[in-house]
């Protein structure tokens, strides 16, 4: 698809965010990986041992036709908690940071407009910590973390942790579900 965009975002374990971009209509594809780091091509162990730099984060191709980067960032807000420095829930460290990785200019201005409004709203009580940096390079992570959640939905994590964001996102985003997430 020639007219299709990226966008690269970290809002905790990148399962998480996997789990809830694979079902939103205008959503090609979701790739985990790591970025914002200083290791070149890191493993998930060097990234949990939080000395790479790097946060979890999937890098989602989307149709920007079917869904704006403003309403992808919307979502993204809406899943994880953005107040938090180096946590989501119980995930703690640096690599479960809240960042959005922009792509160019356009993504950088719409990503603090959109923060913005979030913040204006008062949907969330505390600042929002979301940090904002131009990506530099994306690596995607093992295979084994590809469609994680679809893979192993008994597992203990994703019925604690996994399960109720992505119940979350479909109350709130009904209307924009995929015909298979619906």
């Amino acid at each position: 698809m020639a007219d299709q965009q990226l966008a690269t975002l970290g809002g905790g374990c990148f399962w998480c965010l996997e789990a809830v971009y694979l079902g939103l209509r205008g959503v090609v594809s979701v790739t985990s990986g790591y970025s914002g780091g200083h290791v070149a091509n890191p493993s998930y162990e060097e990234v949990c041992g939080k000395q790479t730099g790097h946060a979890e984060v999937v890098q989602i191709a989307f149709d920007p036709a079917e869904l704006s980067y403003e309403d992808l960032l919307r979502v993204f807000f809406t899943i994880h908690d953005p107040t938090t420095r180096d946590r989501q829930g119980n995930d703690i460290g640096p690599q479960y940071r809240s960042i959005i990785l922009t792509h160019d200019e356009a993504q950088h201005a719409t990503a603090a407009r959109v923060m913005a409004e979030i913040a204006a709203a008062g949907i969330w009580p505390d600042p929002i910590m979301t940090a904002v940096e131009p990506l530099e390079t994306f690596w995607p992570a093992e295979s084994e973390h590809d469609n994680y959640f679809n893979r192993n939905p008994w597992s203990g994590y994703c019925r604690a942790v996994i399960a109720p964001k992505v119940l979350k996102f479909r109350k709130a985003f009904a209307d924009r579900l995929k015909a298979s997430a619906a």
